[in-house]
């Protein structure tokens, strides 16, 4: 993982260097529209307040619990035991992005999502909002906080989301087998870039046109840039968009010419 210093001039850069985030000189229909009907829609939708209240009792929370990481761990908790509050401070999205996620599954309505890396379940249930009709099954490794993701999605009554728990490497492809394809996942898991490629590639392989995948942490480390990097290029990726904390994927064939885009968000 870089430390602040790095993490920090690395988004000065992305920054200076991204569009400016409203669509001006977006040459992409596709990108543009997302910009202005995504991106930039600032609704205040209802059920932001009941995830977000769901979030600050996930801080007060000061219970101590257990905690198996099969990824690459987290330098601000390197203990296998952990405090609630301390989740869901470092590991849980942030706002600004839940929202954002919500507003991709509103928009594009997938119906089956996956997520890999459940946390405490704040993600996932701006995921199973966007569209209550959908599916959604999230991985998590670490069975402690698995449950307590679970009585997270009980008291917000959601009732579209199947938890998955134990290590991705043996989990992920027997869903996958079972599920057959895969319209929207997000992926915040295993942040090693083995790992995030191996995860890319079978979800393309449980792809269609108009699949989209979205990565976590896409700079956290040069392991994960270089993942990033690796995605990019791949064949079959038509079109990427970097806002720097994530990279969202697309796979569709119908955009003819490879293009990637950085939007300031």
């Amino acid at each position: 993982m870089y430390n602040h210093f790095k993490l920090s001039q690395k988004f000065l850069y992305y920054y200076l260097t991204a569009s400016n985030g409203k669509g001006h000189g977006v040459h992409s229909p596709f990108v543009f529209d997302f910009i202005n009907n995504v991106l930039l829609d600032k609704k205040e939708y209802d059920c932001y307040h009941s995830v977000e209240e769901r979030r600050k009792f996930l801080l007060s929370n000061k219970e101590l619990i257990a905690v198996e990481d099969f990824g690459a761990g987290s330098s601000l908790t390197p203990s296998n035991s952990r405090r609630v509050n301390a989740i869901a401070r470092s590991s849980v999205k942030s706002k600004k992005y839940g929202q954002l996620l919500f507003r991709m599954i509103q928009y594009y309505q997938p119906a089956v999502l996956l997520e890999l890396g459940t946390s405490l379940g704040i993600t996932s249930a701006y995921l199973s909002l966007g569209n209550p009709s959908a599916k959604l099954f999230t991985c998590e490794g670490a069975g402690s906080v698995a449950a307590i993701a679970q009585k997270n999605f009980d008291s917000m009554r959601l009732n579209n989301i199947a938890i998955i728990v134990g290590d991705f490497s043996k989990t992920l492809p027997s869903l996958l087998s079972n599920l057959k394809q895969i319209d929207f996942a997000f992926v915040d898991g295993n942040h090693r870039k083995a790992s995030t490629i191996d995860y890319f590639q079978q979800l393309l392989d449980h792809s269609k046109s108009t699949s989209i995948f979205v990565l976590d942490d896409i700079h956290w480390s040069s392991e994960m840039e270089e993942a990033w990097s690796y995605i990019q290029h791949h064949p079959a990726v038509t079109l990427t968009i970097d806002l720097f904390f994530i990279g969202i994927v697309f796979v569709n064939p119908d955009y003819k010419v490879k293009q990637h885009f950085k939007i300031r968000f």
